[in-house]
């Protein structure tokens, strides 16, 4: 029997949109009813990720919590968030539930290890992200190697992501900004947008750099966990 998706949304709206597009484009489906059944909670309630990391903000976990008990009751088979900061609370969450909850981080690190091995990943992210070291744990598992910015274009990646596309600001106004970022990370042979902002900007930008995007494979998890066929998505 196949299997539904909950989706834990709202960090931020845009990119919970971006995660179920793409699963709609790379399910290989010839009709409405050929495709996964998806229950989202929108819950744009949850608090800041990243300031709770860096600078005791609000505990996001309860409101996560109140999401994950929404999608229990709907009924759905596995979890996953369009949010990597978001997996710094991973640990926590998981003992909350019998569901199953598929990693975005451990998703990537594997398609880092398979398509690019032997290369340096950069990885561009939230400053929480960042400074938790969930990117770095996950990529050592999987023995990718990895450059992170410095610190001035770690904030040229929050302008990006918070004053950029989480504002809703024209997509050209933070072309400065990451083409910087991404030509002071000269060393890296791909980058990892990890950020679930940080795919819409580079595909709003045309951005000639090789990525891996995160919320295409959290996608294609959660598509093969549901017992469905990954196809690439027409562009």
């Amino acid at each position: 029997m196949k299997k539904t998706i909950g989706i834990i949304g709202g960090m931020g709206p845009l990119a919970t949109a971006d995660l179920f597009r793409k699963i709609v484009l790379m399910t290989d489906a010839a009709s409405d009813n050929d495709h996964i059944r998806i229950f989202i909670d929108d819950n744009t309630a949850i608090p800041d990720r990243t300031l709770a990391i860096l600078s005791g903000g609000a505990d996001p976990v309860e409101a996560m919590a109140d999401s994950i008990r929404k999608l229990e009751q709907c009924g759905a088979d596995c979890l996953i968030m369009p949010c990597n900061t978001a997996h710094y609370f991973l640990p926590r969450l998981r003992p909350l539930t019998g569901i199953p909850f598929l990693s975005m981080l451990e998703a990537t690190a594997k398609a880092c290890a398979a398509a690019f091995p032997g290369k340096t990943a950069g990885v561009l992210a939230t400053r929480g992200t960042l400074s938790s070291g969930v990117y770095e744990r996950a990529l050592q598992s999987e023995g990718v190697d990895y450059l992170l910015p410095e610190e001035e274009d770690r904030d040229r990646l929050m302008q990006v992501i918070y004053k950029g596309v989480k504002k809703g600001a024209p997509i050209e106004s933070v072309r400065g900004p990451m083409e910087e970022v991404l030509n002071h990370m000269s060393g890296a042979d791909y980058f990892i947008l990890g950020c679930t902002e940080l795919p819409i900007a580079a595909e709003g930008l045309a951005l000639p750099q090789r990525f891996v995007d995160p919320t295409a494979e959290l996608a294609k998890a959660a598509i093969r966990f549901c017992g469905y066929q990954v196809k690439d998505p027409v562009q």
